[in-house]
């Protein structure tokens, strides 16, 4: 049962880890802070689709599976197995990662217009809200 969860928890994060790619530079928008680790979030993200890195959270989430008697994921991967074909169809894959693309250059574009706003208008709750 323990392996169990540790194949569990490795899925969960997997699921958070894509999720905060997508809506963490939304978050930027209104705690600065968190653009930081958005950004190493995509970049890796990034690197994971174009360059096929595989993910620490895969390895992790077969060995509980393994352990626990189970069937380890395709070695295709997490998105393979759990969002392909369930979420989007699988012969719009391409898509998918383009709209993420998107989200993330929209967020950050979002992000930099509210940061132009907040230095063009000193007094405006923008910048209060940038300054705490």
């Amino acid at each position: 049962m323990g392996y169990r969860l540790v194949a569990d928890a490795a899925m969960i994060l997997h699921a958070a880890f894509l999720v905060y790619m997508v809506v963490g530079g939304f978050l930027a928008w209104r705690w600065r802070w968190t653009f930081w680790p958005h950004l190493a979030t995509a970049a890796y993200g990034l690197g994971i689709a174009t360059v096929g890195w595989v993910c620490p959270l895969t390895h992790v989430e077969n060995w509980g599976r393994a352990r626990a008697g189970e069937e380890t994921l395709p070695s295709s991967g997490f998105i393979d197995h759990y969002l392909t074909g369930v979420i989007y169809p699988a012969e719009h894959l391409w898509t998918a990662h383009v709209a993420v693309a998107a989200a993330v250059l929209v967020s950050w574009a979002g992000l930099a217009y509210l940061q132009w706003r907040a230095r063009a208008r000193p007094d405006s709750p923008a910048s209060q809200v940038q300054q705490s």
